[in-house]
């Protein structure tokens, strides 16, 4: 390839990075305003359930390697022990909780890291770091994209909990079988991202999220290019 055609493709990058940026800032603040009833809804919900806090903030893996501090509205209960995955049958799940995962509510918050730049409305979505492998070549081409709310993994394993309960050993499950696919999930989009694309996954997301069931994992992948 020549230095000219190389440089046309990285500033055509950077175009579509920059712009990826922008729509997610907009749309990001955007959904943050339009949504507010319904965030403080649920947060007078969580209030009433469980007590404070009503966020659960952790740490993640970011871009890069770099972690940072992702928001959820928090519907688990407060120091109780468990492991650090949570399967449809978890106790630690709180009455409200359970009704926030299932719609995925829980996420909202994550709108705030999408408008400070940590996240992307579409992009893999991040794990703590004692799941992350640096020397894997999967990671290595994860790593180079800002993680998401939701993505074309989020969407095919938008039963996982479920899935998890049904395990012996839902964390190891996790690691061995669920991750690996996730990944190549991620990798599978990366290599076919366009804003079409994602405007697509944001559609299929919120349209799952409120109508959860039936879902057909086969039929929803079949919708992406190979």
């Amino acid at each position: 390839m020549s230095t000219t055609a190389t440089l046309d493709r990285m500033g055509t990058r950077r175009q579509t990075a920059w712009a990826k940026t922008a729509f997610d800032r907009v749309a990001g603040a955007l959904g943050l305003v339009l949504l507010s009833p319904v965030l403080m809804a649920v947060a007078a919900v969580i209030l009433a359930d469980d007590g404070w806090p009503v966020l659960f903030v952790q740490e993640r893996i970011g871009r890069d390697f770099r972690p940072f501090r992702m928001i959820k509205f928090r519907s688990m209960r407060l120091k109780t022990p468990g492991t650090r995955i949570t399967a449809g049958d978890d106790p630690r799940v709180t009455r409200s909780g359970r009704f926030l995962r299932r719609y995925k509510i829980d996420e909202l918050p994550q709108l705030w890291n999408v408008v400070t730049g940590e996240m992307s409305l579409v992009g893999p979505r991040p794990e703590i770091a004692e799941y992350v492998v640096h020397e894997d070549p999967a990671w290595l081409a994860v790593m180079e994209v800002k993680p998401g709310i939701t993505d074309l993994a989020s969407l095919i394993y938008r039963d996982e909990e479920n899935m998890l309960s049904g395990q012996s050993n839902p964390e190891r499950y996790y690691r061995e079988s669920v991750l690996p696919a996730k990944l190549i999930l991620n990798v599978r989009y990366m290599r076919h991202a366009s804003f079409w694309l994602d405007l697509k996954l944001i559609l299929l997301t919120v349209r799952y999220s409120f109508i959860p069931a039936p879902f057909d994992p086969t039929q929803a992948l079949s919708k992406f290019p190979q």
